[in-house]
């Protein structure tokens, strides 16, 4: 992981991105790197004393004004996965333009249909939140939401936080197709609420040269690249 930061770090410092939310990113000190290696993300969030909370971290060139991190329930079968303590982190960015309220988050895997509970409690959590802030304060809600664009739980989730999907009827891949799942779905998602032009494209699927000069790709996820205007 270590290794392919430091290839990111750099990208994100040339690609004049205003905020920037990364999942997985598991232990500060992985944080520490990735702030250290894009320093026009001067501002950032991210909590935990060894391993993040649920592995996410926000960078962003404007001032956070506030930071929250809620845990989803603890439900359905037990896993792994339970160690990272998934959640969203929800900061609120003073930008040029007001305030943004950006939520980063990454919700469990959809492994079989036990978890369509696990899914649904999740988003009904998350919904619940952001039902905290006005509906004419622009938000987003980005990250690895484990659904598809078509998926009935995003779309009851849209519906109950009033939010709308920028790569509204996109349905390419969003997970790098692999021999064990060649043909994979939309699985990262940016949403907005009070934003009325958003566009968004894939970026980062190239494969890239390590430092040691090793041929890899950033993640098994492409990145959503999104630009909002309120």
């Amino acid at each position: 992981m270590r290794a392919r930061l430091r290839v990111l770090g750099p990208r994100l410092e040339r690609g004049g991105y205003d905020v920037v939310c990364l999942q997985e990113v598991m232990y500060r000190r992985n944080a520490r790197l990735i702030r250290a290696l894009a320093p026009g993300l001067r501002h950032h969030a991210y909590s935990g004393s060894v391993l993040l909370d649920g592995g996410l971290v926000v960078l962003s060139r404007w001032p956070i004004v506030a930071d929250e991190f809620t845990r989803y329930p603890r439900t359905g079968p037990a896993r792994p996965e339970l160690l990272m303590r998934k959640g969203a982190r929800i900061v609120t960015i003073a930008t040029g333009e007001g305030e943004l309220v950006v939520v980063n988050t990454h919700l469990s895997a959809r492994l079989d249909d036990r978890y369509t509970a696990v899914l649904r409690s999740e988003f009904d959590h998350l919904a619940g939140r952001l039902a905290a802030f006005g509906p004419a304060t622009p938000l987003v809600v980005a990250g690895d939401l484990n659904v598809s664009r078509t998926s009935s739980l995003l779309n009851g989730f849209l519906a109950a936080a009033g939010l709308r999907d920028v790569l509204a009827g996109d349905t390419r891949p969003t997970y790098r197709p692999a021999p064990d799942w060649p043909s994979p779905t939309a699985l990262d998602h940016v949403l907005v609420r009070a934003v009325p032009r958003a566009g968004a494209r894939l970026a980062f699927q190239e494969e890239v040269r390590l430092d040691d000069g090793r041929p890899a790709y950033l993640s098994d996820h492409y990145a959503v690249e999104a630009e909002l205007t309120w």
